[in-house]
């Protein structure tokens, strides 16, 4: 089956001096537009107090015609970059306004999000948009091209996006400039048409517990996938460059080298819990036919101020989320767990559950039929089990169409452990 998807293809790039000032030209420019659209929904909101037929830009469309007609007065350099870069500035601040908007009136989920606040040059993350122009992939699979900059070398080859768009299944809608660190990145969002398989042939299902003291722990006989505790091990470095940029001057060379190595510090740091995590998910989605994991809390697990900075290195969030588009792409199936489905106190020999079970027990000894099992692995085994559930009339959606919860089979859990699961 195929369908039409939108997915991003990231690249590094290797610009010359020159293109790295045109490419932070754009990405101040971006940020100039978003501080003076800011500005004035400021000054047109207080306006408003006292005549209320001030109308307020709170849109693109009227955001742009406001800024056509102040560019000239604002930013008599405006024509030295690409148009798109002041519209990348001003979409961002929609955005943000909407975002706003729809939190205060209960049309968001999530945490509640507030008034957009002022970029700043040292603080705000260098980007910009492009979404018209001359935006392509070029033949030699070694440069990209870019409004106004131009073709700009890549530092790892295109030809995974080329050949796609060679064959015509893929269309390129925008491109994203970021830098990180002191390497400048393009992020490409194309719509591709992807072959879909209902079924990639696997029958294996694995359950899989995510945690702090190992990143993964599978029902399966294969040993745990270690935490590569990414941002822990570099936590005595970034405290030295804390130290150093602390006793610099400010706006001194010695300042931005001791900031950019910082940055890079930080940068590596992701691109190791990034690189574990695709890996990983990888690998379950196509070695296996079902997988089970659990649908935590993570929000309520962080706000356990020992645990908070482990937990968020681990990003187990972030592993539930590429499971669900990858399970969907290489015809897997996946079945979320209830979050209080009790999988790390009930028994998966006989299906016992234990009262409460400490985060200091390692060991999950079963009083019914007197087994034990490292605490992991017995909650590995018990997510397995949901995949029977899911294959029954309880099961609502597969992945390919939305993540699936079994509900019936949390429900007699819960009834079994009388009310304790919270403990």
């Amino acid at each position: 089956m195929a369908t039409s998807v939108v997915q991003a293809y990231r690249f590094a790039l290797d610009p010359t001096p020159r293109q790295c000032a045109a490419l932070a030209s754009h990405c101040g420019a971006a940020r100039v537009a978003y501080n003076w659209g800011l500005e004035l929904v400021k000054t047109r909101l207080d306006q408003r107090q006292s005549d209320p037929t001030v109308e307020v830009p709170w849109t693109l469309p009227t955001l742009r015609k406001e800024w056509n007609r102040a560019k000239y007065e604002v930013a008599p350099w405006w024509a030295e970059n690409s148009k798109e870069a002041y519209s990348s500035g001003l979409d961002g601040l929609a955005r943000a306004l909407k975002n706003f908007a729809d939190s205060r009136d209960g049309r968001r989920k999530g945490h509640r999000v507030g008034f957009p606040q002022r970029k700043r040059k040292d603080r705000a993350r260098a980007t910009c948009r492009f979404t018209t122009g001359a935006i392509r992939v070029l033949p030699d699979r070694k440069h990209v091209q870019l409004p106004r900059i131009g073709a700009i070398k890549t530092h790892e080859s295109t030809r995974k996006l080329a050949r796609r768009i060679e064959q015509g299944t893929a269309h390129v809608l925008a491109a994203t400039i970021s830098r990180t660190a002191d390497r400048w990145f393009v992020s490409f969002t194309v719509e591709v048409n992807r072959h879909i398989p209902t079924s990639n042939g696997k029958s294996h299902i694995v359950g899989v517990d995510v945690g702090i003291r190992h990143l993964a722990v599978l029902s399966t006989d294969k040993p745990p996938i270690p935490n590569p505790r990414a941002l822990e091990r570099s936590l005595r470095k970034i405290g030295r460059l804390n130290r150093e940029l602390a006793r610099s001057r400010r706006g001194s060379k010695r300042r931005t080298r001791i900031r950019r190595r910082l940055q890079r510090t930080h940068a590596r740091a992701v691109n190791i819990r990034r690189d574990v995590l695709h890996k990983l998910t990888t690998t379950l989605a196509t070695d296996h036919g079902t997988i089970v994991v659990e649908q935590l809390n993570v929000d309520g697990m962080l706000r356990n101020r020992r645990l908070a900075r482990a937990i968020a290195d681990a990003a187990m969030a972030e592993l539930r989320h590429q499971l669900a588009y990858k399970t969907r792409w290489y015809g897997s199936r996946l079945v979320l767990a209830h979050p209080f489905y009790p999988s790390s106190k009930m028994c998966s020999t006989c299906g016992w559950v234990k009262a409460k079970l400490t985060l200091d027990e390692r060991i999950f000894s079963c009083e019914a039929c007197g087994s034990a099992l490292d605490r992991d692995l017995n909650a590995a085994r018990n997510l397995a089990k949901l995949a029977y559930v899911a294959q029954s009339s309880w099961e609502t959606q597969n992945a390919r169409g939305a993540d699936c919860e079994t509900q019936p089979a949390e429900q007699v859990a819960m009834k079994r452990e009388a009310g304790s699961l919270l403990a």
